[in-house]
């Protein structure tokens, strides 16, 4: 079972004046893959804030999918965020993104969103809107299992 927390990085969504739809997008998409939801949370544009909470959530879920803060903005720094927390990047999973839904808009390109490990947590920054989370989460969806499995290593180990 892999367990996922979602973080939403949106001031008007924190302050109640927005409603969470790309979070709600996440959800549904990786529930119906099986996954298990145990943390979701918006919190402020405040990159301190946003790399509290993926240090503390790395110990206890799989996967982190981050959503918003990824642009050109001032207030946009969930991949700074995120590269303060990791311990190593996989940059593949952005890159595959960007270039998958740069078929579809070139503002693809603007994004800015990165991925890492911390510990044994992938952590994955998405776009802020509904439509592009889709299309992202549908692109890097299939790779999750197999690259949790190779983070969590063998179950089997034998010396050679």
């Amino acid at each position: 079972m892999v367990t996922v927390g979602i973080l939403t990085s949106s001031d008007a969504g924190y302050r109640g004046q927005r409603q969470d739809v790309s979070g709600q997008v996440i959800r549904e998409m990786v529930e119906a893959k099986g996954f298990q939801v145990l943390r979701a949370e918006i919190v402020p544009d405040e990159q301190e804030m946003i790399a509290d909470r993926l240090r503390r959530w790395s110990a206890d879920v799989d996967l982190i999918l981050t959503t918003g803060g990824t642009g050109l903005g001032q207030r946009d720094v969930t991949p700074e965020a995120t590269r303060a927390v990791i311990e190593r990047e996989v940059p593949g999973l952005p890159e595959a993104m960007r270039f998958v839904t740069a078929q579809k808009t070139p503002m693809a390109w603007l994004s800015r969103a990165a991925a890492g490990i911390r510990g044994r947590c992938l952590i994955i920054n998405l776009p802020g809107s509904p439509k592009a989370v889709r299309e992202c989460l549908e692109v890097v969806l299939p790779l999750i299992p197999h690259g949790l499995e190779t983070l969590r290593g063998p179950t089997n180990v034998h010396p050679a």
